[in-house]
């Protein structure tokens, strides 16, 4: 993905668009696999309790140590790609990183946990047990305080978004999500009325932020000195790849496994918990491109500040539910439908940018 992001000639935004090499397999039809590991998983679940029974003990502090180790597989991938040094440059074009900052955590977190609240809680509450609710709330919640990282390049790519400065865009966005993640949580949790103990927040901050994060940092530097910086963008990260892959459909399965009697019973519930997801995916994307409209940012800068806020850090959200909520809460199965939504909207709103970009 880097590679290609280095080579980016100047073209008709269309052509992005129909660039058959610009998502993978996997990437194009993410709502396809995940689709099939509901399948799979509540299959597993219905014919094979021995499975989700065993890996019920292997667990720590309410941590799910073969789930931890998925997420792992999952999250740190994308931390390697992240070259802070790219960060001294960010002081060159301030305009596109303030609408980036604000949009993903002044109005984004906030605007996540209303329309959540309003649609589930209130909305189609005699759909939904008010219990439930209050947990699919929280899954939002925790979607809502995680702003992208790894499929904001594939949105800029497709875009035409300047790689350089969304590199910078997605650098930063991480420090911040250190250092923001778990007050935010703490806090919208609390308006939701659910109490969740501080040391449970921050060991999943530690586990699923710092860790890999430091684990990426360590690793790319160490990497890049001593096999070069073509070897660990061509081979290496290439490679890595897969374990994305594998760390999130394992994953899934597993989630799915414990989650089959919630699925079965209230299969309308995927539906419904969708709806406010999309609604505020589309609504953040416009407050951050419009925006950047208003301020003149050019559109290689502008549709990429949009991307990050619109789309989430999936993986984070769904290791803090299971972490925080458990495995067979509702909290988890709300962050798995981000991810079943997310392709999809994403790329309308590619087309939405590509078609806008005469105006900027």
């Amino acid at each position: 993905m880097s590679d290609n992001l280095k080579n980016i000639n100047e073209k008709d935004a269309s052509e992005a668009t129909n660039n058959d090499n610009s998502l993978s397999v996997f990437e194009k039809y993410l709502s396809v696999w995940v689709g099939l590991c509901i399948i799979i998983g509540v299959a597993v679940g219905r014919l094979w309790p021995a499975f989700p029974n065993t890996l019920s003990n292997f667990e720590y502090t309410q941590v799910s140590i073969p789930v931890a180790i998925l997420i792992w597989f999952m999250i740190y991938p994308m931390m390697v790609q992240i070259d802070f040094s790219s960060i001294f440059e960010a002081g060159k074009k301030p305009k596109g990183l303030t609408v980036t900052l604000v949009s993903n955590w002044l109005i984004k977190p906030f605007t996540m946990y209303f329309f959540s609240w309003f649609f589930l809680q209130i909305i189609f509450k005699n759909f939904i047990p008010a219990g439930l609710a209050q947990e699919y709330v929280a899954g939002a919640i925790l979607l809502g305080a995680a702003p992208c990282t790894a499929m904001v390049f594939v949105w800029s790519y497709l875009t035409d978004g300047d790689p350089a400065y969304t590199l910078i865009q997605v650098s930063i966005n991480d420090l911040v999500l250190v250092f923001a993640y778990a007050p935010l949580v703490m806090f919208l949790l609390g308006l939701n009325e659910l109490t969740v103990p501080w040391n449970t927040i921050l060991l999943s901050v530690i586990l699923y932020i710092v860790v890999p994060l430091s684990a990426g940092y360590v690793s790319r530097k160490y990497l890049i000195k001593n096999k070069g910086r073509e070897w660990f963008e061509n081979v290496f990260l290439k490679n890595l790849s897969e374990l994305t892959i594998v760390g999130l459909l394992l994953t899934l399965i597993i989630l799915f496994s414990f989650q089959g009697d919630v699925i079965l019973n209230n299969p309308f519930h995927i539906l419904l918990i969708a709806v406010p997801l999309t609604i505020q995916t589309f609504f953040i994307f416009f407050i951050a491109y419009g925006w950047s409209k208003i301020w003149k940012i050019k559109h290689s800068v502008a549709a990429p500040a949009g991307m990050i806020g619109a789309s989430n850090f999936f993986e984070l959200a769904v290791a803090t539910a299971i972490s925080v909520f458990g495995l067979q809460s509702g909290a988890a199965l709300a962050t798995v439908v981000g991810v079943l939504v997310e392709v999809p909207v994403m790329l309308t709103l590619v087309k939405i940018a590509n078609k806008t970009k005469k105006y900027f």
